[in-house]
């Protein structure tokens, strides 16, 4: 597949796919960039661990920024979100790749959480009909 397929794929991926698809892949892309950030690190190829760093930081700001306030649980996650923000600027700032992999439990698991979600809510959509 040529890297103009592979955006053309991606793009098609992200505006067809559902809110819940959506927060999915923002997980995965924060999980990516954390590890990139790691490995650049210890790489020291300290340009590319800031970049990727900073991208995570991105993807976890758009994850907090979409929590409707309404529900119980988004104050909770609103607190996980910045604790995340906070370790990977601690991680970018002191070069830090422990601060990456507290920070990459927690959204590996928040990630986790959030796909079994959506496969149990598709398992009572199927049985429902």
């Amino acid at each position: 597949m040529t890297y103009e397929a592979l955006n053309k794929y991606k793009q098609n991926s992200v505006s067809t796919a559902t809110p819940e698809e959506l927060t999915l892949m923002l997980y995965d892309g924060a999980i990516k960039f954390m590890n990139i950030g790691k490995y650049s690190i210890e790489n020291k190829d300290l340009e590319k661990a800031h970049s990727s760093l900073i991208r995570a930081q991105d993807i976890i700001l758009e994850l907090n920024y979409s929590l409707d306030m309404n529900y119980d649980i988004s104050k909770e996650l609103r607190e996980l979100y910045s604790f995340i923000l906070s370790k990977l600027v601690d991680a970018n700032i002191n070069k830090d790749t422990k601060a990456i992999d507290e920070a990459l439990v927690i959204v590996n698991d928040m990630r986790d959480t959030w796909k079994e979600v959506m496969k149990q809510i598709k398992q009572k959509v199927y049985q429902a009909k």
